[in-house]
């Protein structure tokens, strides 16, 4: 029998912003800049794995050190 992998839902751009604190608009003006966490489309909607997020965030903590 295989192991099944827990897998986390991915996020909407208005959960990742509100975790960040920035506005939906922020998101999407990164992505097309290519800065910001890595997001990938679904049908129409962008969503984001919370390990990228979280990579994006321990990136930017780096950066500022």
């Amino acid at each position: 029998m295989s192991q099944k992998m827990a897998r986390q839902p991915l996020a909407s751009a208005e959960e990742v912003a509100t975790y960040l604190g920035v506005p939906v608009a922020t998101l999407y003006q990164w992505r097309h800049r290519g800065a910001g966490p890595r997001a990938s489309k679904v049908g129409r909607h962008l969503r984001y794995r919370w390990a990228d997020v979280e990579r994006y965030l321990d990136e930017q903590a780096k950066a500022a050190a």
